[in-house]
């Protein structure tokens, strides 16, 4: 197979508003290195971290919410997930699906021509457990916003399913991260779980694999959005933010919350936790200060979970639970490759329900 020596690729050349993301028609096509393959990009969904780390929100002196802009004040030293800064440019976009086309020194040729699916996490191939030797794909090194992408072999998981590119796009980072959240958090079929924002693409994803584990869901959705939510399956569907949620409970007993939305209304989520209960929390797209009242923390035997890096596992689960049709894609929409500042923009201002994905 000859391969061109260039591609197309928006290409993010520094911190910034959407303007900092620059299409090229030319940019220099990757090559795998040893231990890494070539994957044809089909499709690459977008993700809250690829907006976080383009505007610097992960900064310790951003305070506000997700707004997808730029700040006024971010750090040099903190501006990504891992609180440390990148090279620019750099080419984001975690969520590949696509086929490989070249493999690097030591890597099975017979891969070649395999479709495959991308594990974000970049581990450490002789310390896979180790959180502090850990990246992210799109982050620490190019992603998929491209025609191709380079990635560890082991990063390339190979799928058998009738799903198409952009369906099969839709999972990697949101599902992952949902199933990181309720790993963490132990959720099982005795468990009551609340999720916020469920009409996103990790609370869509959430609802979907709480109920695969058993539990009983409750969706928090704003109204226009309850019809898709419901599509889910969740046991009860409230409003976004009801004035009083335990009323709106309607007598539920919620063991756990999954959260990726905290803002003004986070203290409303710890209080309703029934003692003993988890909260686990990947995000924070409405705002990352929150006021606590310690004595609901302990006097209620309370459980706090963060969760970002995730097990190496969950992602080989994911995919198992794809071609057993145990979950599903929520494909809101999809642009072409050149559109993505305007994909970004719709995906900013959560008018959809699910996941968004650009096509090269």
């Amino acid at each position: 197979m000859t391969l061109p020596t260039t591609m197309r690729a928006m290409v993010t050349m520094g911190h910034g508003d959407l303007d900092q993301m620059v299409f090229h028609e030319q940019w220099p096509r990757p090559d795998p290195s040893a231990g890494e393959v070539l994957i044809r990009v089909g499709a690459c969904g977008l993700n809250n971290t690829d907006v976080n780390t383009r505007s610097g929100w992960y900064s310790k002196a951003v305070t506000e919410a997700t707004t997808g802009g730029a700040f006024e004040t971010v750090n040099d030293d903190d501006p990504t997930w891992g609180a440390a800064p990148i090279s620019f440019p750099r080419i984001q976009g975690a969520d590949v699906c696509g086929e490989i086309v070249a493999v690097g020194l030591g890597v099975d040729p017979a891969l070649t021509g395999e479709r495959v699916i991308t594990d974000g996490w970049l581990r450490d191939p002789d310390d896979p457990h180790d959180m502090n030797k850990t990246g992210y794909f799109g982050s620490e090194r190019d992603g998929g916003f491209a025609e191709y992408t380079t990635t560890p072999a082991a990063n390339a998981i190979p799928i058998n399913s009738d799903l198409t590119d952009a369906e099969l796009a839709t999972f990697s980072c949101s599902y992952s991260t949902a199933e990181g959240m309720l790993t963490r958090a132990r959720v099982t079929e005795a468990d009551t779980v609340l999720v916020p924002g469920a009409s996103g693409g990790v609370g869509g994803a959430l609802v979907q694999l709480a109920k695969r584990r058993g539990a009983r869901v409750i969706a928090m959705a704003s109204e226009a959005k309850h019809d898709d939510v419901a599509a889910l399956e969740p046991d009860l569907i409230l409003p976004r933010a009801p004035d009083d949620l335990r009323a709106n409970l309607q007598g539920e007993k919620v063991t756990v919350v999954a959260d990726v939305v905290g803002g003004p209304y986070w203290p409303q989520l710890i209080e309703i936790l029934e003692r003993g209960g988890r909260y686990t929390c990947s995000g924070a797209i409405a705002g990352p200060m929150v006021e606590l009242d310690l004595r609901t923390f302990y006097l209620r035997d309370l459980t706090f979970t963060g969760s970002t890096v995730i097990p190496p596992e969950v992602m080989v689960n994911l995919v198992r639970y794809i071609e057993q049709g145990e979950i599903r894609p929520v494909l809101a929409t999809s642009y072409p490759l050149d559109q993505l500042r305007k994909a970004q923009a719709a995906f900013i201002a959560k008018q959809h329900t699910g996941n968004i994905v650009v096509i090269p």
